[in-house]
């Protein structure tokens, strides 16, 4: 059972969502919150495994409370579900280490495919959303990674997992899982063994 935390500080758009997601067996949601504040109280009291969340709202905003849950390592995952669909509150949430992001007009189903995929670990952007950073990344270089994220491209080619990079690095798991995600976006590549092979190719691997 995937347990959600419904952030967003329209009652009745959480009320749809919530009925929504109701006629899903395999998902149930816990409790709600109408603004960042309450959502980061009920994330410190109650066991979630993932936070559907808007970005403006009263008091504190998503992408703050999103910022906080990554820092203060959190254990859940976070699902940005937004009527904004320009870049700069895209590519914001993806740096802030989102482990998705949707826009509001997504039909249920494919709502429904994003929280189970990033439950799973996964991360998950509708194809808009996709669009929009593809080219954002592809004019600020597409390809070239900072030196930090060489370093994670060198010990993935050594066959080290993400417990051993984050000790490698001095670093926490949910660190390296960040940067390992904005890699593969950056790079177009999708699974470890395309990282791998890129390291070896540009001599990262030594």
């Amino acid at each position: 059972m995937i347990r959600v935390l419904l952030v967003d500080d329209h009652p009745m758009f959480r009320e749809g969502l919530r009925y929504r997601l109701s006629l899903d067996s395999e998902i149930q949601v816990v409790t709600e919150a109408e603004n960042g504040r309450q959502a980061l109280d009920l994330l410190r009291s109650i066991e979630i495994d993932l936070v559907l969340m808007d970005i403006n709202m009263p008091e504190m905003d998503g992408m703050y409370v999103l910022e906080l849950i990554k820092e203060q390592e959190i254990d859940c995952k976070v699902l940005m579900l937004s009527m904004h669909d320009n870049k700069e509150y895209i590519v914001a949430a993806m740096r802030h280490g989102a482990d998705g992001y949707i826009l509001k007009d997504v039909p249920g189903k494919e709502l429904i495919q994003a929280i189970k995929k990033v439950a799973s670990g996964k991360s998950y952007f509708s194809s808009e959303v996709t669009e929009i950073l593809s080219r954002e990344l592809a004019s600020e270089q597409r390809g070239i990674v900072t030196r930090r994220e060489q370093l994670v491209l060198r010990l993935i080619s050594q066959g080290m997992n993400n417990k051993r990079i984050a000790q490698e690095m001095n670093v926490s798991v949910r660190t390296v899982e960040t940067h390992k995600r904005n890699i593969k976006i950056k790079l177009g590549i999708d699974n470890t063994v395309g990282l791998v092979r890129y390291a070896i190719d540009h001599g990262l691997d030594r």
